[in-house]
C-alpha cells in the first residue's frame, strides 16, 4: 500500500467545475488586508532605492515618472515579482500571510502562466470604474473579481 500525499491542487475530475469541498473561496476584507500587506513590501523596497537613485527631489516632483530607473523600479520590477510569486508560490506574499492561495477555477488545480500574466493585466481594467471589478469580490458567490473571471481563476483557502 502506498502512501498518499495530499497536493492541494489536484481534483479528481479536471473537467468538473470546482465547488468549494475542501477549500474556502477567500473574499473581499481578507483580499484587502493581502493587498495591504503586498503593498507594504513593495514601498519597503522600491521607496529607499528611488531615493537613493533620486534623492529628496523624487518627492518633490509632480511628475509620474522620474527616468527609465524610476520606470523599472516602480513599474516593472514590482510587476514581475508579483507574477514569479503567483507562478512559483500561487500567491504573493500577502496572500501567504493569510493562507491564500490562487487556483484554476475549472480544475482547482495550478493556474498556467497564461493564465496568470492574463490575470495581472486583467487587473487593469478590474481597477476602471472606480474600482467596480476589485470590488466584486465582495458581491460574487464565487469570490471572484473581474480579473479573476477574466482569467479563470479563484482565490482560496483550505478549510481547517
Amino acid at each position: 500500500m502506498t502512501n498518499a500525499t495530499h497536493n492541494p491542487y489536484t481534483a479528481p475530475d479536471a473537467s468538473l467545475e470546482v465547488t468549494p469541498t475542501s477549500f474556502h473561496y477567500v473574499g473581499f476584507w481578507a483580499r484587502v488586508g493581502a493587498a495591504l500587506i503586498d503593498t507594504v513590501l513593495i514601498v519597503a523596497i522600491t521607496l529607499p532605492l528611488l531615493y537613493w537613485i533620486y534623492g529628496r527631489d523624487y518627492f518633490d516632483s509632480t511628475g509620474l515618472i522620474q527616468g527609465p530607473l524610476d520606470f523599472l523600479i516602480s513599474y516593472i520590477a514590482p510587476a514581475v515579482a508579483i507574477i514569479v510569486f503567483w507562478v512559483y508560490r500561487s500567491a504573493t506574499p500577502g496572500k501567504m500571510a493569510i493562507g491564500a492561495r490562487i487556483v484554476d477555477a475549472r480544475s482547482g488545480t495550478k493556474p498556467s502562466v497564461g493564465q496568470l500574466l492574463g490575470r495581472y493585466l486583467a487587473y487593469y481594467p478590474s481597477s476602471m470604474l472606480l474600482g467596480l471589478g476589485l470590488m466584486w469580490v465582495g458581491w460574487d458567490a464565487r469570490k471572484q473579481g473581474w480579473h479573476d473571471k477574466l482569467a479563470g481563476t479563484l482565490v482560496v483557502r483550505d478549510k481547517h
